[in-house]
């Protein structure tokens, strides 16, 4: 395939390069994934609009050559509708940490899935509050450590593949920053799919995570990622987290059917 632009020119080299993460950090390897997505898929970069929230990942449209907004904590699904509604003809693609997404973001989040709106929705998933200094997120599993939760978290962690299927999502996928090539095709093809399309990605916080449950460094974390992950076909080793494509189906897009609508009133006043 020949790409019509370079790499390189979907980014924005004068910005905060290095960037702002932790050494170690999984979120500049989510960044490449979505940036070799919209490349293989020859998508003109005047044509995509990167919306955020609040946290670690919020800073991701920084670093675009994206139509972006950085909007605030959990609300990123509510501007990313707006902006769909005003503009169906581009791609919106909205990057949400765990807690951003299933904490404050929660309601927007099960919202945007049953409406299914036109959108792709990319969580990073650390499993903390990496950016505000290391409190419980929805996903911290049971008996991990947080600072708010020091002596280990003893509420039961959200699944957000299911929630996003049972919310009635048309896409669903799941990936980690370990799993790399994966994770390019997925979020490409959760660009293309038409409707509400989620892809978590689990990925490593050796500074906030890991330094409080003594998982060792991002190479270890990587490494956790390899051993107890497994791809989304045949039976599932017990205790192993499934990769992969987990819901794809069709159903009409928010978009396509107001658009519809709007039409046939038109036609009858």
């Amino acid at each position: 395939m020949e790409y019509t632009v370079p790499e390189h020119e979907y980014l924005r080299p004068h910005k905060k390069f290095p960037s702002v993460w932790c050494a170690g950090c999984g979120i500049g390897t989510v960044l490449g994934a979505i940036i070799r997505a919209v490349r293989s898929l020859n998508l003109s970069k005047d044509k995509i609009a990167m919306i955020s929230g609040i946290g670690c990942t919020g800073r991701m449209p920084v670093y675009v050559d994206f139509n972006t907004m950085h909007t605030t904590h959990g609300r990123a699904l509510a501007f990313a509708t707006g902006l769909k509604l005003a503009r169906p003809d581009m791609e919106v693609i909205v990057v949400m940490g765990d807690g951003d997404a299933l904490a404050i973001g929660g309601n927007h989040f099960i919202h945007a899935a049953r409406r299914n709106i036109e959108l792709t929705a990319i969580v990073v998933n650390n499993r903390i509050y990496g950016m505000t200094g290391g409190q419980l997120s929805p996903t911290t599993p049971v008996g991990d450590r947080a600072t708010t939760a020091p002596y280990g978290q003893i509420e039961q962690a959200f699944d957000i593949a299911k929630i996003a299927e049972a919310s009635g999502a048309a896409f669903v996928a799941r990936s980690t920053t370990y799993h790399a090539i994966e994770l390019d095709r997925l979020i490409a093809r959760g660009i293309q799919k038409k409707g509400f399309s989620v892809i978590e990605v689990l990925t490593q916080c050796p500074v906030g995570y890991g330094q409080l449950n003594q998982t060792g460094d991002a190479v270890e974390m990587l490494k956790w990622f390899r051993d107890n992950t497994t791809a989304a076909r045949g039976k599932v080793p017990s205790g192993k987290i499934v990769r992969g494509v987990l819901v794809d189906c069709d159903i009409p897009g928010y978009v396509e059917s107001y658009q519809k609508l709007m039409k046939t009133s038109k036609k009858r006043t």
